[in-house]
């Protein structure tokens, strides 16, 4: 393919910036295949080459490899950096954003087999991303919602009692016993929700009893259909089920029954859910890593206004962060995540410094 006789300088600019954009998508896909491996290392693979296709086309309306290139967007570099050296899932957030805005809906020179290739790559993409958020769910909840936690309530505490105007060391004394309960009260919290939402999945698991003597059952009269009506299907879609189980276990052939509420099912709710274990220590870590942060600037020998402007700076670059994480991980806008952050932080820190001027024995 050659150049259209209508283009412009503008448009070999243009198509020559699509052609590095292209290539650093590729890379960014084929440097996490070579962290993953099985199925979705083939499902990565299959996108790097699908970016390989799109750059072939603008290197054949440039007429070959151009003497000068500009520099791939900071987006894509930075994409790039990352998947090699974090994992996926951030990557794939990111690169999920990035596959939503194809700018070849409006670019007259791409393909529409281009556009319709970018269409379905932010739905792998999107896959991709959400097995790695549904593997993240349980323990990153409980740790963005730790850590969050520890940063608003111990700034609360520790501004609601410096208000007061007692001494520093009863302000560094309260940061530090709020840190401890707080964090030992997740923990156990946490450990307690998710043990018992865990044995309450296990109640509805599905076992294999009623399969495993099917053959033993009247083929045009039985209660198997029963099990999976119980299961949430209609009546119609259970008989037919339970005949063809029952007809293979009488062939000798054992099939396992899968419904809405089977075994894998219940598996994936479990993964979802998380582990006890883990869920209470993330949450006691990050508490308390969160609720450090406020007390620094007292355990560092500040006081007064000084202590508490440092610890809502500190606070607020802390909060800033987690919400940007929490919005590149979910999809969303991270800027947008982060103030929002802030602004739940800062206006709990806000009321309790208020009641601390108000009942205060001082000015701080």
């Amino acid at each position: 393919m050659t150049a259209p006789a209508e283009s412009t300088a503008a448009d070999r600019r243009r198509w020559a910036r699509y052609l590095v954009e292209e290539r650093a998508e590729g890379a960014v896909y084929r440097r996490l295949a070579a962290r993953r491996s099985g199925e979705e290392r083939e499902i990565l693979q299959s996108l790097a080459d699908a970016e390989s296709r799109h750059e072939q086309h603008w290197l054949e309306l440039l007429g070959g490899e151009p003497t000068r290139l500009p520099r791939a967007g900071i987006r894509s570099r930075l994409l790039g950096w990352m998947a090699g050296r974090f994992g996926s899932i951030f990557v794939l957030a990111l690169a999920q954003s990035a596959e939503a805005r194809s700018p070849y809906d409006s670019e007259q020179f791409a393909t529409p087999a281009m556009r319709a290739d970018e269409k379905v790559h932010y739905e792998v993409v999107r896959g991709l991303a959400a097995r790695g958020r549904r593997r993240l769910s349980g323990s990153f909840r409980a740790a963005v919602f730790g850590a969050n936690d520890g940063l608003v309530s111990n700034l609360a505490l520790v501004l609601g009692i410096g208000a007061t105007g007692v001494a520093p060391g009863f302000v560094l004394f309260s940061g530090i016993a709020g840190l401890l309960a707080g964090a030992l009260s997740m923990g156990a919290g946490e450990f307690v929700s998710v043990r018992s939402q865990r044995e309450l999945l296990a109640a509805t698991e599905a076992n294999g009893a009623a399969d495993a003597n099917a053959a033993d059952l009247d083929i045009d009269a039985n209660e198997l259909a029963l099990v999976y009506r119980a299961r949430g299907m209609d009546q119609a879609e259970a008989l037919a089920r339970a005949q063809r189980i029952v007809e293979a276990a009488q062939a000798g052939v054992r099939r396992n029954a899968t419904g809405p509420i089977g075994t894998h099912a219940a598996h994936d709710d479990h993964e979802v859910v998380g582990g006890d274990w883990s869920a209470a220590i993330s949450s006691f870590l990050l508490f308390g890593s969160g609720a450090i942060v406020p007390v620094l600037p007292w355990i560092f020998g500040l006081s007064g206004t000084t202590a508490i402007v440092a610890a809502l700076a500190l606070v607020g670059i802390a909060l800033l962060t987690t919400g940007a994480m929490v919005g590149i991980l979910s999809g969303g806008p991270p800027l947008r995540r982060a103030l929002r952050q802030l602004l739940i932080g800062f206006g709990a820190a806000a009321i309790t410094y208020l009641l601390g001027l108000v009942f205060g024995v001082g000015a701080v």
